[in-house]
Order: structure tokens, then C-alpha cells, then sequence
């Protein structure tokens, strides 16, 4: 999990918690994101599109070459510009629900 504001990652560990997820991070800095994504046996991401000022996409690069499910997380609309060989993975909008969390993790491995 990548997010750099610290209530929302707060709240997002939740939500996954109780949908029975094991949480890797949350992580604020795309850099420990890539260090994640790169070394740790995951199921699946869920990415801030930009964290701190930095957009997320390295990491989702990783991810993707690694066949590991993502979801891009953002208060912007579809109108950012998203890579077009990233364009095609899921989006959820800020403010999100545990409903909006739940449906994003059934393209997870590992969950139900």
C-alpha cells in the first residue's frame, strides 16, 4: 500500500484489515514503494497516484512486470494522464468506501 497522507493510509489499513488483507506498508515515498514492489511476495497493490509529489507509475511498472495486481488510488478524475500500458488498470476515487476497497481486491490472488 502506497499513500502519503497519513489519516487515508490509516484508514485504507483498516479497510484491508478487515477484509482479511496482511498490509505491506503503508509506505509514503515512492522510493521505499519501489524497494517494496521489487523485493516482497505480494498479492496485490493499492497505489496513490501521486505521493508526495511524485506520480506512482515506477512502481506500477514494477508491479505489472511482476504480474502483481494493482489498483490506482486518486482524488483526481479519469482525466489524468496515466500511462497508456497503465491506462487499462482499475481506479478507485477518494473519499472511498470499505465497498469500493472490497470490490478492487477481487483482482487480488490469495483473497475471496
Amino acid at each position: 500500500m502506497v499513500e502519503d497522507e497519513t489519516l487515508v493510509a490509516m484508514d485504507l489499513e483498516d479497510m484491508l484489515l478487515s477484509a482479511g488483507c496482511e498490509v505491506i506498508g503503508p509506505v509514503a515515498k515512492v522510493a521505499r514503494g519501489l524497494a517494496l514492489a521489487r523485493s516482497e511476495p505480494l498479492d496485490g497493490a493499492i497505489l496513490d497516484i501521486n505521493v508526495a509529489g511524485e506520480l506512482v507509475y515506477p512502481i506500477a511498472e514494477v508491479l505489472s512486470g511482476r504480474g502483481i495486481a494493482l489498483v490506482f488510488a486518486s482524488g483526481y478524475d479519469r482525466g489524468l494522464s496515466v500511462p497508456a500500458h497503465l491506462a487499462d488498470y482499475p481506479r478507485i476515487r477518494k473519499p472511498y468506501t470499505i465497498q469500493d476497497i472490497e470490490r478492487s481486491l477481487a483482482g487480488f490472488a490469495g483473497t475471496s
